[in-house]
């Protein structure tokens, strides 16, 4: 699949809580095959799929069975440690989407797993169309928890229409081209771009040329270092190293590693139970230690 990584880059690592964007698509299943990730572990932080086209399956070890579908809001709590599958569907022709990580504050990185669905009530206006999937934005607010404040909205922007956006000065903010073009202010954003926007921002203009659209971020900023290293997010290189050995043990039965998700060994991150696919080993630790992002 074509997959863009938006968040973290080189001089930016978080935006609010989140930690984590993947743009990825439009991509034709037929040629790509589609996604199909086997199981694989989180901690210390919540997923967010949003989709513009496509279809993807969910299964979790807390049980959870959702699909994924545009419009449609899916947060997945990991906290303490959680297991989760993600395939498109058979009926899939098209992928097109965001996969978002929010790292979870000190206070609510071992929270219990759990799973969230929401389907925002679209916003229209002249020229415009928004979705509020968390936080509030335009007179809208979800109704989804949090452990932080956030905003998370996309917006549908016909070709040379203007949407004015009231925003929280204490906020800052990510806004993300999908397609079309898009002036955000003096700055022109370009599609696969994602915009900075620190604190100090009481009102922005968002004007297309093109139809235009975007996702929207935004939190206070987090505050907090932490530490990204595969699917986890941490506080401590040690941390980080437990949870990477207690997911490698669930993985083997008499030393050897299992190649059906029904086989793995209960712990810490659960069982995806009717998933069949081999499930994700860790990668190797790397020589060194994991560095703090802030």
């Amino acid at each position: 699949m074509t997959v863009r990584r938006t968040l973290p880059a080189r001089h930016r690592s978080l935006i609010g809580a989140w930690c984590f964007v993947d743009h990825y698509g439009p991509d034709p299943v037929a040629e790509t095959g589609g996604m199909s990730v086997a199981p694989h572990p989180h901690i210390g932080l919540q997923t967010v799929s949003w989709l513009f086209t496509g279809e993807i399956e969910h299964r979790d070890s807390t049980g959870v069975h959702a699909m994924v579908r545009p419009g449609e809001f899916n947060l997945m709590t990991g906290g303490r440690g959680i297991s989760h599958s993600e395939v498109s569907t058979p009926q899939t022709d098209a992928l097109h989407g965001v996969q978002m990580w929010v790292a979870l504050p000190a206070g609510a990185k071992d929270v219990a797993p759990g799973f969230e669905h929401h389907v925002p009530t679209p916003l229209d206006g002249e020229g415009w169309q928004a979705r509020v999937f968390v936080g509030s934005l335009l007179g809208d607010t979800s109704p989804v928890t949090t452990h932080t404040p956030l905003l998370g909205a996309e917006l549908l922007l016909d070709d040379d229409a203007a949407l004015v956006l009231d925003l929280d000065p204490t906020f800052e903010h990510g806004i993300l081209l999908d397609a079309g073009s898009l002036g955000v202010g003096e700055e022109e954003v370009a599609p696969g771009e994602l915009l900075y926007l620190g604190t100090g921002h009481q009102r922005v203009t968002l004007r297309a040329g093109r139809a235009a659209r975007i996702v929207v971020i935004g939190g206070p900023p987090f505050g907090e270092e932490i530490l990204m290293w595969w699917n986890f997010v941490g506080r401590t290189h040690e941390e980080v190293v437990a949870a990477r050995e207690e997911w490698q043990a669930q993985l083997h039965r008499d030393g050897v590693l299992v190649t059906d998700s029904t086989e793995v060994v209960p712990g810490r991150f659960g069982v995806v139970d009717g998933q069949h696919l081999p499930p994700i080993p860790a990668p190797a630790m790397p020589g060194v230690r994991l560095r703090p992002r802030s």
